[in-house]
């Protein structure tokens, strides 16, 4: 019931649940969320961290990068908890503002 509860709180914020729809495009750097949300890079890592913590993502370290993605292999709860966020997430403006930008910002720059 813990982890359950856990993966709830996760989704209790906005910047939590536009980081969770950003990366369900594929995998993030630290520095492109960063851009995305308009946030400093350790309010962006504070709520990574969160996510990370409560299962929603993993993280690899390429260099003096971070790397985001969305954990593929939580419980069955977790993985029908994903299926319906990436679903409703995606129809909100919100997040077509974020993927939106996301592309603007990869298509003119590199985290490296």
């Amino acid at each position: 019931m813990k982890t359950t509860s856990r993966l709830f709180k996760a989704l209790a914020d906005e910047t939590r649940l536009r980081i969770l729809s950003l990366l369900m495009e594929g995998e993030l750097c630290v520095c492109n969320l960063m851009e995305v949300l308009r946030l400093p890079q350790s309010t962006v890592s504070r709520h990574l961290a969160y996510l990370k913590n409560a299962g929603w993502v993993d993280d690899r370290r390429e260099g003096v990068w971070m790397y985001y993605s969305i954990n593929r292999k939580g419980s069955d709860f977790h993985d029908g908890m994903f299926h319906f966020l990436k679903r409703h997430l995606a129809s909100l403006p919100v997040s077509a503002a974020d993927r939106k930008s996301l592309a603007a910002f990869e298509e003119n720059n590199k985290c490296a």
